[in-house]
């Protein structure tokens, strides 16, 4: 299989996906090195194709997906409540779509979670816990962005309650 049926067959496997598919497993399938899948998927976005990475693979965005409310908040915590702050979105009916930190040198980082369910929450924790790295939110005393996502305004403001009775939520008045 030549470059350009490798990066075809990538971009079939992510449309079929239930979910997150990781460089290694495209890598396996392709039969080709985990490099080559990073630098396949480079081409494939530098040429329009909408590919998110999240801590668990690659996903094509959804486009075509229904109206749904979303939302930025301010949280603050520290690393031992993380979890607890994703747990909260969604078992509350919300997913935690991202994450930014402002940062001194670099300006805004932002970086997709994509988190829908405590599998993914387990999964990203797993990955940090695994990876020896620590949250972005270490790099500003624990205050961070999320944009939370629910599939209704109404399901949005439970999920914000939630967290604000928590003491998750970075308030004008803290």
């Amino acid at each position: 299989m030549n470059a350009a049926e490798r990066r075809t067959k990538i971009t079939h496997l992510l449309a079929q996906a239930n979910g997150p598919l990781s460089a290694t497993a495209l890598a396996t399938q392709c039969g080709v090195s985990r490099q080559i899948i990073v630098g396949d998927v480079a081409l494939l976005r530098a040429g329009g194709l909408a590919v998110l990475a999240t801590p668990r693979g690659y996903i094509l965005e959804n486009t075509s997906a229904p109206a749904c409310a979303e939302r930025h908040i301010v949280s603050h915590h520290d690393n031992s409540r993380m979890l607890e702050e994703l747990y909260t979105v969604v078992d509350l009916g919300g997913a935690v779509i991202d994450v930014t930190v402002e940062h001194a040198v670099y300006g805004q980082i932002c970086a997709p979670l994509h988190i829908f369910s405590r599998y993914d929450a387990d999964a990203f924790n797993e990955k940090i816990q695994q990876s020896g790295s620590r949250p972005l939110s270490n790099l500003t005393g624990g205050i961070h962005l999320h944009t939370i996502r629910a599939t209704d305004e109404k399901t949005l403001e439970r999920v914000i309650q939630g967290l604000k009775d928590k003491g998750f939520l970075l308030l004008e008045d803290n």
